[in-house]
């Protein structure tokens, strides 16, 4: 199990104290990283303090955990809000059902937080620039704060539309009161920097790091920002070269890759990483206890939020193991654990739960916590980069291409049993598009892209009507600007026009 024999050394580093970091001067960027660093660790004159504070910014609520889920999941037709029916009703509206409004807790959680990341990632780029660092490890801690700033942007530029452009370091607050910047230019500054990141991050760590950022990582986060705006060469050029390292594979069982002993495997290209014991509890990620099943005593692990849908459930053909790898089922023993998960109620009617943060009962009884915090996340799956390519092969008019990467994913998930799962022969475009979008959901679902798969398929209105999410409208596929962000800023951050 990673929290016990994993290398503990690089989520250590990503928590260093905030004195060894200038700090900034407005209260959204004010937020301090936990736990605590051992300066023996960092080599003499080296930035990796820096950049491992930036890294515990990525475990931050607002980046990876319930606004997370909030904004990039319960919006699908993948999921709903979950938990109880009276628990979190606001979020329901706002979710659910579309009921926006401009100043809700989690909303305003996401905006502030991936700034923070976002002016951290500054702060190491800024002051890497200032001394003219020109050796290897210096400018990898330069891409690796590249790669972080055009993650936290890729999220905004998707969630906001036009956002302000903070590229430099942020000395006063007053500096980082800014207009929006348009669209094209925040998309400019990731294609920089992913360009910068994937030329200059290795392909490969030491096992003391494992899970730091990689050439693969920054190509596929390149590639997935290049699919959202349908470039579809690029994107294919970019999917190609991930594949052409030769550093991932499909890992044979697909439930075994959310477990703790799957953490880091053959198949993850970005996953953040996460350490939470009985006397290590401050480097943790909520992630998987804002989804955990909502009950009482031992079945007490989490909030419950953010379950399965049916219109997910459904989605999946006749005998797909997948389906048992990604529903967590209320009122049946569940493997690979055995456990009798509790029945669904009138207050709490959920027939599923996210099973890909389901945790190992032996874990919970041997941390300080029953919630999950020791989950590591899984941002980029190697599954995920196949259906890109596949995707991208198809839009560029190689039916041939696109089939031989969807059958990957789907020999992978049939195995043995050549009973299920047949093999996809279409070679018509509009037909094979429809086969690898339904690849994507049923290979992904419950990971948090099924929202912006929606949205930029231009298909995201239809899909919530036939999921019976009826409150969409095309101005929803913006949030609307945190109201405090434009309120602080004294009339220069303009909400959206929508709004």
């Amino acid at each position: 199990m990673k929290f016990i024999s994993y290398n503990k050394s690089l989520v250590i580093f990503m928590t260093i104290a905030a004195t060894l970091i200038v700090s900034s001067c407005s209260d959204f960027l004010d937020r301090e990283p936990l736990g605590r660093y051992v300066e023996k660790d960092i080599p003499a004159g080296s930035f990796d303090s820096q950049v491992f504070s930036v890294y515990a910014k990525m475990r931050a609520f607002g980046v990876i955990a319930m606004p997370y889920l909030a904004i990039h999941n319960f919006r699908s037709d993948d999921a709903d809000k979950g938990s109880s029916t009276t628990d979190g009703i606001q979020q329901e509206n706002f979710y659910d059902n579309f009921q926006y409004v401009k100043d809700e807790w989690l909303l305003n959680s996401y905006w502030s937080d991936h700034y923070a990341l976002i002016v951290a990632a500054n702060a190491v780029i800024s002051d890497i620039d200032s001394v003219k660092a020109t050796d290897e490890s210096t400018l990898i801690n330069r891409a690796e704060a590249k790669f972080m700033r055009a993650h936290a942007y890729f999220d905004l530029v998707r969630t906001y539309g036009e956002v302000p452009k903070i590229d430099f370091k942020v000395r006063e607050s007053s500096q980082a009161n800014i207009k929006k910047s348009p669209v094209a230019d925040i998309f400019a500054l990731i294609d920089a920097d992913l360009t910068e990141a994937s030329a200059t991050l290795p392909a490969t760590w030491a096992a003391t790091y494992t899970g730091r950022l990689t050439k693969g990582a920054a190509l596929a986060l390149h590639a997935k920002s290049y699919m959202f705006r349908s470039n579809w060469a690029a994107a294919l050029a970019a999917s190609k070269q991930v594949i052409a390292l030769g550093t991932y594979s499909l890992v044979s069982d697909y439930n075994s890759i959310f477990r703790e002993t799957g953490e880091n495997n053959s198949e993850s290209v970005f996953e953040v990483q996460a350490i939470y014991t009985t006397t290590q509890t401050t480097l943790g990620v909520e992630n998987a206890m804002h989804q955990g099943v909502r009950g009482s005593g031992a079945w007490d692990l989490g909030w419950g939020w953010n379950t399965p849908s049916e219109s997910l459930a459904a989605a999946f053909e006749t005998g797909d193991p997948r389906k048992d790898a990604t529903l967590l089922y209320s009122g049946r023993v569940n493997t690979p654990y055995n456990e009798s998960v509790p029945a669904a109620t009138a207050s709490l009617p959920r027939p599923y739960w996210n099973k890909k943060v389901y945790t190992n009962p032996a874990i919970r009884s041997s941390t300080a916590s029953r919630f999950g915090q020791w989950m590591n996340v899984r941002v980029i799956r190697y599954a995920d980069v196949l259906l890109w390519a596949a995707e991208a092969s198809n839009e560029t008019g190689d039916a041939t291409g696109a089939l031989a990467y969807l059958e990957q994913v789907r020999s992978r998930a049939r195995g043995t049993n050549t009973a299920i799962l047949p093999k996809v022969t279409v070679t018509d475009q509009v037909k094979l598009r429809d086969a690898i979008r339904q690849e994507r959901r049923v290979e992904l679902g419950m990971e948090n892209e099924r929202f912006f798969d929606l949205v930029r398929w231009g298909i995201v209105e239809e899909t919530m009507r036939a999921a019976g999410k009826t409150g969409y409208q095309a101005r929803n596929r913006y949030l609307p600007i945190p109201q405090p962000e434009i309120d602080k800023s004294g009339g220069v951050l303009v909400q959206n026009s929508a709004y």
